[in-house]
């Protein structure tokens, strides 16, 4: 090979080598959509007490994208609920920019109310009931709750096994006798109907089953939530 001939092949590689580089850099890198994605969903749904998890699936690599002079924006509601599996549209805002939409993998984690025993329907439920354990919401379809002060006063609407996240929907009414409280108990039979005072040893709603102590007599009975301040015992 002549030296000319040598000359021109390393400068005709030269330009292709360039022009393959300016090609790359004007491709946006689909690493950085991805990213921005990601961090968007970090910010959106991370508070103290929580831990993120967030991973984004592959683009397709045939995907060409101009690079974008902007920062690229990832737009995620803050009306969105987070869902195990999202989607996130990710802009370039210049002037006739682009918008990818990214696939994402989400868990929340946060600390949560479990009940601690077995509950049934219209028991009343209190701190001793329930204890805190982290639990990833997104699979949460139900709601849930994070918060005594969510459950004071309140009793279930139906029954909860132990260990069984707490949701807004297993909350009924405010308690009508809480423990502590002085209650009427009346007893019925062949109808005679007697009354007597007594102190509630628990909570409950409408048809509840707790223990209630006579107060004359200090005798401990079963009995039944029948209306505020009223149980009715039971045989």
């Amino acid at each position: 090979m002549s030296l000319r001939a040598a000359i021109a092949l390393v400068g005709l590689t030269a330009l292709l080598g360039s022009s393959a580089a300016r090609a790359e850099a004007a491709t946006q890198s689909l690493d950085n959509v991805r990213a921005a994605a990601e961090q968007a969903m970090h910010d959106r749904y991370s508070r103290p007490g929580s831990r993120v998890v967030v991973s984004s699936e592959p683009l397709d690599l045939r995907l060409q994208l101009d690079a974008c002079g902007e920062p690229l924006r990832a737009l995620v509601s803050d009306q969105a609920q987070p869902r195990s599996r999202m989607t996130v549209p990710v802009q370039c805002p210049q002037p006739g920019g682009w918008t990818v939409r990214v696939p994402v993998q989400l868990q929340v984690f946060r600390q949560v109310l479990v009940s601690s025993r077995a509950l049934s329907r219209g028991d009343g439920i209190g701190a001793a009931d329930v204890h805190a354990e982290e639990r990833d919401v997104t699979r949460l379809g139900y709601g849930y709750l994070d918060n005594l002060d969510q459950i004071a006063g309140r009793s279930l609407s139906r029954a909860v096994a132990r260990g069984s996240v707490l949701s807004p929907g297993a909350l009924g009414g405010r308690r009508m006798v809480r423990a502590g409280d002085h209650v009427q108990v009346l007893a019925r039979l062949e109808g005679i109907e007697v009354r007597a005072d007594g102190v509630a040893l628990g909570s409950g709603d409408n048809g509840a089953r707790l223990r209630v102590r006579n107060a004359a007599s200090g005798r401990v009975i079963d009995a039944m939530v029948s209306a505020p301040g009223v149980v009715m015992a039971l045989p």
